[in-house]
């Protein structure tokens, strides 16, 4: 079963990288992740590490918070 958490922020990284017209492999470039790591984040299927989502909100130019909310 997947974590709900997990889930919530898939959706939001998605939701942001949709609102700036990326694709998953424009938001890979920019922070510097595998696009197939991007897309299982989206699905929810991975437990991101600080680092990471510290990677992801440089690259989308967002605060943590507003992914995790």
């Amino acid at each position: 079963m997947k974590s709900n958490i997990l889930k919530k922020f898939g959706e939001n990284v998605k939701k942001l990288r949709k609102a700036k017209g990326w694709s998953q492999e424009e938001l890979s470039k920019k922070s510097g992740l595998h696009r197939t790591y991007i897309g299982s984040i989206e699905r929810g299927e991975r437990n991101v590490s600080l680092i990471n989502v510290q990677r992801i909100s440089e690259a989308l130019k967002v605060f943590i918070r507003d992914i995790l909310e």
